[in-house]
């Protein structure tokens, strides 16, 4: 890779200090690399979830408990598990207890709507879903499509201490529809029992190149689709992030607000920190009240988050007087980082005490998360930062290995030991994603528009794909439009994204309905009750707007850009009347 620098354009060097330029990772699983920090930090927080903190070593007990319990249940090495957790104990077991025995974790949304449940089982061939109590209808309502053996329910109250519990089961709890007792599935409780029945060896160790993990992204093409990624992918992206902080010591807190189904939250927040003897404290469901809250009350030197969540933090009233002066580093990623924001962030750290300001970075699904980063000791006012140790970045003309000169625009491709395996039972997108070139290199074309200075700054400034980011999730349109076109009542549609003030963008339905159906609130409330059933909570549409026709292009495409032209003069209009 050595001789590849220069052709790669990477002269970043002089300004990372003491980030090395190339490091070693560890080749065994995922499971292996967080054993040894366990080995090393047994009496020191492996992770802390409403007030219980957990040890390495006990997490190490647990975790070898509960890869035999999968064993119990006939789980195999190369089995697929559906992971459908929030950030949550029975989370972080099974990710790891599943690279244990050498099955592969499929990390799921668990609020996606049921037919995509159905799709992510089915396209993985899980064997088991493990879910919360309140997501089982969903799961049953399913299964008889499916081939899965197992259901196993968990419960946030089983990982809650007695006082915790009883307010828990008085608020949340009572909201949660009862299973019946009847019902074919396993309690985690019982199911973590099963290990007593598997006497026998249980772990197998996996090549560093062996899919680990299954996470899901539209890629480029906006389809749904599994990317795969390794135990190095995983195990040289939490070495990474440690290396890019060098002020990281062990013992460190990270507050895990990111989801552990996306790769920001489950390589950043929870891997990075379980390997390296970091503490991940995990955050099951953000509210910026209860975010502020965990900053301050686990005294917290690391967070990582998409820009909506530092845009409610620092209106968030509880946060005043707040003490940040423990922070080591905040970290923004999942969309891009507007230059105000970033002024207004920096500023209420200022004001609260903290030492250091955000940092920008940049990533996809398909290089696991993170690849790039803003140092600690130097900012460029709009760069996402500058690449990883062992990662390299060119800017090429779309779709070619032609690369463009310095400081002009074109698409960012990443090579590294981060890039994915590939997407799952895809070869042909696979191939049009991944692409060796000359320098022997396997790249990931991104999708996305940038340009890097002479100093090896890279600049994020669009997606060449239509992509709607809300909220710090990717929204393909031309997959909600497929689903929308599905229903009988819809003749044609078109989605698009609408500046939000919180989420950055909002999703807004057009449809023309087929003859025979009113476009009244009858009709809206049933085609949004159809949209639920169908699409992700955080995808849903605000609105659905009915039209007689939508505009075309001259070949007769609906002319999205021109809806949205619409809906920014509208907003002009009412922000400004007066114009």
């Amino acid at each position: 890779m050595a001789e590849s620098i220069k052709e790669v354009k990477a002269p970043w060097k002089p300004f990372i200090g003491d980030i090395p330029f190339h490091m070693e990772y560890d080749q065994g699983t995922i499971f292996q690399a967080m054993e040894k920090a366990a080995n090393r930090f047994p009496e020191y927080i492996a992770y802390e979830f409403m007030g219980t903190k957990v040890t390495y070593r006990k997490l190490l007990e647990q975790v070898r408990l509960c890869a035999r319990a999968y064993k119990a249940i006939g789980v195999r090495n190369g089995d697929r598990v559906t992971l459908a957790l929030p950030n949550c104990p029975q989370a972080v077991l099974s990710f790891y207890a599943l690279s244990c025995i050498g099955a592969i974790a499929n990390m799921v949304h668990p609020l996606s709507a049921q037919n995509e449940l159905e799709f992510f089982i089915n396209e993985s061939e899980s064997v088991t879903v493990v879910t919360l109590d309140q997501f089982y209808n969903k799961i049953e309502a399913i299964r008889r499509n499916t081939k899965l053996l197992n259901i196993v329910i968990a419960s946030v109250k089983d990982e809650l201490s007695p006082a915790l519990r009883t307010g828990y089961m008085l608020t949340e709890g009572r909201k949660i529809a009862k299973i019946p007792k009847d019902a074919p599935i396993i309690r985690w409780k019982k199911f973590m029992n099963y290990h007593k029945y598997w006497e026998w060896e249980y772990q197998y160790d996996t090549e560093p190149d062996d899919t680990a993990v299954i996470l899901y992204s539209g890629g480029t093409t906006g389809r749904t689709k599994g990317i795969e990624l390794t135990n190095l992918n995983f195990n040289a992206l939490g070495a990474q992030i440690i290396a890019t902080n060098p002020m990281f010591r062990p013992g460190d807190v990270m507050l895990a607000a990111m989801p552990v189904f996306h790769g920001f939250g489950l390589g950043v927040c929870i891997h990075a920190m379980l390997i390296s003897g970091g503490t991940s404290s995990l955050v099951p469901r953000f509210t910026p009240k209860s975010y502020s809250k965990l900053i301050t009350r686990n005294k917290c030197n690391f967070i990582a988050g998409v820009p909506t969540l530092y845009e409610a933090l620092i209106h968030e009233p509880s946060m005043v007087g707040a003490d940040l002066s423990r922070l080591k580093g905040v970290y923004s990623g999942g969309d891009s980082l507007s230059i105000g924001l970033k002024k207004s962030i920096d500023k209420f750290l200022y004001d609260h005490g903290s030492p250091v300001q955000v940092r920008e970075g940049y990533g996809a699904t398909e290089t696991v998360n993170a690849c790039c980063l803003t140092p600690p000791t130097m900012f460029k006012e709009g760069s996402i930062g500058i690449p990883f140790p062992d990662t390299y970045f060119k800017i090429v003309k779309p779709g070619t290995e032609e690369e463009v000169p310095y400081g002009e625009e074109g698409e960012i491709v990443v090579a590294g030991p981060t890039a994915m395996k590939g997407y799952l039972k895809h070869p042909d997108e696979t191939a049009d994603t991944i692409k060796v070139h000359a320098d022997g290199l396997r790249w990931v074309y991104t999708g996305d528009l940038g340009y890097m200075d002479e100093d090896g700054f890279v600049y994020f400034r669009g997606r060449i794909k239509r992509m709607i980011v809300s909220s710090g999730y990717n929204i393909y349109p031309a997959e909600m439009e497929n689903i929308l076109d599905a229903s009988e009542m819809v003749h044609m549609s078109c989605v698009i994204g609408v500046p939000d003030p919180y989420r950055m963008q909002k999703v807004k339905a057009f449809v023309v309905l087929e003859p025979g159906y009113e476009p009244n609130d009858e009709t809206r409330k049933q085609l949004m009750d159809y949209c639920r059933k169908n699409i992700s909570k955080y995808a849903m549409p605000y609105k659905i707007e009915f039209r007689k026709t939508l505009p075309t292009t001259v070949v007769g495409k609906v002319a999205y850009r021109v809806l949205e032209q619409e809906e920014a003069e509208l907003e002009k209009d009412e922000r400004h009347p007066e114009d």
